[in-house]
Parts: structure tokens; sequence; C-alpha cells
């Protein structure tokens, strides 16, 4: 077995996390930048219903369908991370090929749909009718160039099956710079609009999926990408889709849910759908670095439970929920001390930034109440097991929400009933996951499915 292998299967664990966690989080940083600059040129070059526009209801139709690709993609990491804590060179190699085939199958899926549904899935959303135009023409160009994202965000995940999370943030950070270039040149320079925005999209993540690939085709072993083997092994994608399906329908669900709710939000006018979208790009700072513990454990307790350190696997939950939580009272603090200079960045109509200003009071001193739902998840699905995970978030988010935004606030209609949802679905949710945790017996059953001898007692 490799030497960097090595130290994550025996290293101090804490210390092999955060090397994990902060490339990860920088990453995610940098991807999530890119909607925010997008945000931030429009709202300020364009106009708040430009900004409604990227920011709102087209933010979450990419969700939907990015969200569940992104899902099943961590099929492919834990399998590949599991065959490489195994020292299994030969089923890594057919893992890497075969992940590679399925992100250009489902590119090319995800193309057709995008184009096709755009208008018909925003009217759905009740989009408003000035909004309308421009989230149309923003979506179907997002779509029409989805592959390079899918191609770099599971070429990004092999990487990381092996414990390099350092060169994928290289890659982001060199796309956020490409993005940042052409959304000047396109909308500031050329009057592109929200076109233009799109177009620097597609032109980033084509930066970025060209480099992914390269570094793939540089590698030795069985990491290394050859053309030649370029095919799918079904037995292995089967295994990656019994891991990731999971996975990619509670992102979808996720999405969903959020889409009844951005449809419900849509209806309070253009300043609460600006005010929405402005904060969730605030927001998504948060969600970016719970993402990043939940990718570092997951792919942690894959390669640990591949080399059998199963006591390592349950340390491992319980260190990265302390910095979770050490993190989540920074964000938190940041947030609410920062107020309206966190709307700032992305508008100076005061409407907007009273609106957000109320929803972010509202909604972030509860995050705490988030953390163990990310990282239970993610140490558990290292192990194999996704379907009681998206079982627990379908319930407990998915279709709580679902049932408050029918049940709850057409009897009270207001944005902050509507806010409320998220908490209360957070704290339930997690109500679930130490439940399932600490009474499940879910180690037992994934050693059982994995062929591996239960330690003696």
């Amino acid at each position: 077995m490799e030497r960097g292998n090595k130290r994550i299967v025996e290293g101090v664990i804490w210390k092999q996390l955060l090397i994990f966690f902060f490339p990860i989080m920088l990453g995610t940083f940098f991807q999530q930048l890119y909607n925010t600059v997008d945000a931030v040129v429009v709202g300020r070059y364009v106009g708040k219903v430009a900004l409604a526009a990227v920011g709102g209801p087209t933010s979450t139709v990419i969700a939907l369908l990015v969200g569940f690709f992104t899902g099943l993609s961590t099929g492919a990491t834990v399998v590949i991370a599991q065959f490489y804590g195994a020292d299994d060179p030969e089923r890594t190699s057919r893992a890497v090929h075969t992940a590679v085939v399925l992100a250009l199958a489902a590119g090319a899926a995800m193309t057709v749909l995008g184009v096709a549904l755009a208008d018909w899935t925003l009217r759905k959303m009740q989009t408003p009718p000035d909004v309308m135009p421009h989230a149309v023409s923003y979506l179907r160009i997002y779509f029409a160039g989805i592959v390079p994202s899918l191609l770099y965000n599971m070429g990004s995940g092999i990487l990381r099956a092996k414990g390099d999370s350092k060169r994928p943030f290289y890659l982001l950070a060199g796309g956020t710079a490409v993005n940042l270039a052409a959304d000047l040149l396109l909308v500031v320079r050329c009057n592109c609009g929200v076109n233009g925005v799109a177009y620097a999209t597609i032109l980033s993540q084509g930066f970025c999926a060209a480099g992914v690939w390269w570094l793939l085709a540089r590698e030795s072993g069985p990491f290394r990408l050859e053309l030649r083997k370029l095919r799918c092994d079904w037995l292995l994608l089967q295994n990656i889709i019994h891991i990731g399906l999971p996975a990619g329908v509670q992102a979808t669900m996720y999405s969903f849910s959020n889409i009844i709710i951005q449809a419900v939000t849509n209806k309070f006018g253009v300043d609460v759908v600006a005010a929405w979208a402005a904060l969730g790009k605030v927001d998504a700072l948060y969600w970016m670095v719970m993402s990043a513990f939940g990718m570092a454990l997951s792919t942690f307790s894959g390669q640990n439970f591949g080399a059998r350190r199963y006591d390592r696997v349950i340390r491992s939950i319980r260190v990265c929920s302390l910095m979770a939580f050490v993190a989540t009272g920074i964000i938190v603090a940041a947030f609410l001390s920062g107020g309206e200079l966190w709307f700032r960045i992305f508008t100076d109509d005061p409407q907007v930034i009273g609106q957000g200003l109320m929803l972010m009071r509202l909604m972030v001193p509860w995050y705490f109440s988030y953390v163990l739902v990310e990282t239970i998840s993610g140490g558990i699905r290292g192990t194999g097991d996704s379907l009681a995970p998206t079982a627990i978030m379908a319930v407990g988010v998915c279709v709580f929400r679902l049932a408050w935004m029918w049940l709850v606030v057409p009897a009270h209609w207001d944005i902050r009933v509507v806010a409320w949802s998220y908490p209360i679905s957070w704290a339930q949710t997690t109500v679930l996951f130490v439940l399932y945790y600490f009474f499940s017996g879910w180690m037992k059953r994934s050693i059982a499915r994995s062929g591996h001898q239960l330690p003696s007692a």
C-alpha cells in the first residue's frame, strides 16, 4: 500500500481529517464562488431582476439535476476508496474508468433534459413574469454545457478517493479566475447580461474538466485514466449505483423540496425572491463547510473501512462532529455580526436587504441543529450504507418540508413561516440520525455485506 494511503489508515485522526477537509472546503468554496460571482456581477451591473433569475429559481433547478449526479458520484468515490484501502489495484482501475463513463453518459442525458424542460419547469415554479425570460435563457445555456461540470465533479471525486484533495482545489481556483474574467468581459464590457454569465460558467467548467482529465491521464498505477480502457464494468457499476443512487435520490428529494419552497417564495414578489437568492449565496458558505466535512469523512471512512480499521471509522465520526460544531459557532458569529454587510455584496436595494436580514436572523442561529446530520451520514456512507441515510433525510427533511408548504404556510401566509421549515426539519432529522447511529447496528451490517470477518469481541 502506498505511503500516502498508509498515513490515512494509521495517522492521527483529527490531523488526517483536516488534511482532507481544508482542500475540499476551499475547493467547494471556489465552486460555490462561480454562482456567487455570477450573482454579484448581474446584481450590480444588470439589476435585481437578473439577480433573481440567476440566484433564485434557476439555482434550484440546477441543484436538482446536478445534485442527483453529485450524490451518485459519491458511490464511485466510496467504491474506489474501499478498493484502494484494501490494496486492490485491478478493481480500483476498473472502477475509475467506469466512473468516467458514467459521468459522460449522465452529462449527455442532463443536457437533453435541461434544455428541453427549462421553460416548462420554470413556469411550474410560478417564476415571476419579469424574471422568466432571463431565467429560461440562463438555464438552457447552462445545461447545454453541463458535461464538463459533471466530468470535473467525478474526476475530483476519483482523486479524493486516493486521498488527493489538493489538486482539485487548485483547478477550481483557476476555474474561478476564468469565470470572473469572463463575467467581467461578457457582462460589463460586452453587455451580454444573464447570457454572458451563463457562457462564463461554461468556460470555467471546461477549464476544470480539461484539468482533471489531464491530471488523471498523468497518474501512475490504478488511478491512471486511459482512453482505451474507457468501458463500463457492469458489476462495479451496480456497486457504485447501490451506494450512490440513494445519495443521488436524497439530493434530488432535497432539491425538489427546495423547488416547492422556491415556488412558494416566488409568490411574495421580486424583492423577496431577490432577498432569498442573496441569502442563499451567503447561506451557501455554511453548507460548503458542512459538505466538506461530510465528503472528507466519507472518504476517510471508506479507506479505513476497506482496510478493516473499523475503530477508526467510529472515532472519526466523533472527532469530525466536534470540529464541525466549532466551525458552526464561528460561522454563526460571523453571519450575525456582519448583518446587512453580507447583503450589500449583492445589492444596495433597501427592501431586498431588509427582507434578507430578517430571514438571516431567523435561520442562522439554528445551524447547530444540523451538524450531526452531515457528520453521521458521511461516516456511515463511507462504509457502504447509503439507503438508511437517504430514508432518514427523505422523511426528516423532504416529506416534512412539503407537508409544511402545503398545510401550514397557506394558513399563515408569511415568508417567515416558509423559512421556519428549515430549522425545524434540521432538528428532527438530527434526532433520527442519532437514534440510527446508536441503536441500528449499522456497522455490523456493513461489515457483513462487505464480506469482511466480524471483529472479535
